[in-house]
């Protein structure tokens, strides 16, 4: 997908509009955003799951390094890798569904509302939503694992030689996000809650006056 999108020239357009679903995301979880015990991980899933981040050199890691990982790394966090990339290549796909649908037409509160629903993929979006509740709980359960926190600390300069810094950082960012979240179900619970709610009231719409996208004001982006 990542040669595909730089082939036919769509980048731009998919940065696009990944960060204007990371915006929507963050209007619809202010609260969570706004929270010191919550914002590391809402800024996790933003920054390295979910936002208009390239993961292409990640991913190029990861394609060579995974075989080895997988003889070090604990079989929970491996667990946890798999989801959170499954999570961030199912969103790219269905990324690259709305953009089809988008055409080019002006991105906005409106026309993802329509495009959302023309690409009659819920079944997906359903896939989306269960993934991101799983690799929440996962994450849970990696930083309860004895010695994690030493294994990634001591990972880092052979990462670094090794050409996969980038994916290490994932790793990092990952746990010390949910480190001290406490009880993850506080966290996730309203998320994985809200957002399968706004999935199914975007496809059972059936008229613009049924939208219930919230307007999106212009956002810096973490």
């Amino acid at each position: 997908m990542h040669q595909h999108i730089a082939q036919q020239n769509l980048s731009h357009n998919v940065r696009q509009l990944q960060a204007w679903q990371t915006k929507r995301l963050l209007v619809s979880h202010q609260d969570l955003w706004e929270s010191k015990r919550f914002k590391p991980a809402m800024k996790f899933f933003v920054d390295e799951i979910y936002g208009p981040k390239d993961f292409s050199q990640r991913d190029k890691e990861l394609a060579r390094v995974v075989p080895k990982m997988a003889k070090i790394i604990p079989d929970k966090a491996m667990l946890s890798l798999e989801a959170a990339l499954r999570l961030n290549c199912l969103s790219l796909e269905l990324d690259m569904t709305l953009l089809h649908e988008l055409k080019n037409q002006p991105l906005n509160r409106d026309s993802y509302f329509a495009c959302y629903r023309q690409s009659n993929n819920q079944s997906k979006r359903e896939e989306q939503i269960s993934l991101l509740e799983m690799l929440g709980l996962d994450l849970a359960q990696v930083v309860k694992i004895s010695g994690i926190s030493a294994i990634l600390m001591l990972s880092r300069k052979p990462a670094k030689v090794a050409g996969v810094q980038s994916l290490h950082e994932f790793l990092e960012t990952g746990f010390k996000a949910f480190k001290k979240l406490g009880n993850v179900h506080d966290f996730i619970d309203p998320i994985v809650n809200k957002e399968r709610q706004m999935m199914q009231a975007l496809f059972a719409a059936s008229t613009d006056n049924e939208n219930p996208l919230p307007e999106i004001p212009d956002l810096e982006l973490p």
